[in-house]
């Protein structure tokens, strides 16, 4: 079986390739846009409550703490943005790793469709809030070990990464709606961590999401081919 660091490899040595390329150009764009609008909307929101209570420089004021709101909101909140926008393109992350390195399994994917695909990302948004909630009031006892917090959300994290990036890839081949995937568990929670790490980096946060969800692609193809072999 393709092992995760393999499977990492491999994703990360196809970036160059130009369906990649142009997934990654769309998921860029779309999860900075989403921000730039929050930032916007904040920012006229802000400046309108302020005017309201004749607030001097409320015009000032308005973009600064809408500019402030776009960079908490993109620290806290990217992780749930990507993944979610990363759902819309994630048939096209999956057809470009398939052509390159599965093109008998390619022939046989299905394709989930826009309402499945819709459901798939609130639910994934849905528990990724939640989880990260749970996570943030467990943390305030933690806080005095310094340390604590920044492991717990990566471990709740890890969880929630490695599984919506193996449901992305599995969805397009379960052979039923219930089917169990074939990724082992501690794998699916390593490349969850993997990612989850590689998302607190800033600029290669980026390309995460997709290097993830192609390694996860990678992960389930030799899953299925390690069980069909036993």
């Amino acid at each position: 079986m393709l092992s995760l660091p393999s499977a990492l490899g491999r994703a990360a040595g196809q970036l160059t390739d130009p369906a990649i390329l142009r997934v990654l150009a769309k998921s860029i764009a779309a999860t900075l846009a989403i921000f730039l609008a929050l930032g916007i909307g904040a920012a006229a929101g802000i400046e309108a409550l302020l005017a309201r209570w004749d607030v001097a420089g409320s015009g000032e004021i308005g973009a600064l703490v809408g500019l402030v709101l776009m960079l908490v909101g993109g620290w806290l909140l990217f992780r749930i943005v990507a993944l979610a926008v990363l759902q819309f393109f994630a048939d096209e992350v999956v057809r470009a790793v398939e052509l390159r390195h599965y093109p008998q399994a390619r022939a046989s994917a299905r394709d989930p469709g826009w309402r499945e695909e819709l459901g798939m990302s609130a639910r994934a948004t849905l528990r990724a809030v939640l989880a990260n909630f749970v996570a943030l009031v467990l943390a305030i006892p933690l806080l005095f070990t310094a340390i604590g917090p920044a492991v717990l959300f990566w471990a709740v994290n890890a969880w929630l990464l490695g599984r919506e990036l193996q449901d992305l890839a599995w969805a397009r081949h379960r052979p039923t709606r219930g089917a169990e995937a074939p990724i082992r568990a501690p794998e699916r929670f390593l490349l969850g961590g993997v990612v989850a790490g590689l998302l607190a980096v800033p600029f290669v946060n980026l390309l995460a999401p997709v290097i993830g969800a192609a390694a996860a692609v990678h992960l389930v193809h030799r899953s299925k081919e390690s069980h069909v072999a036993a």
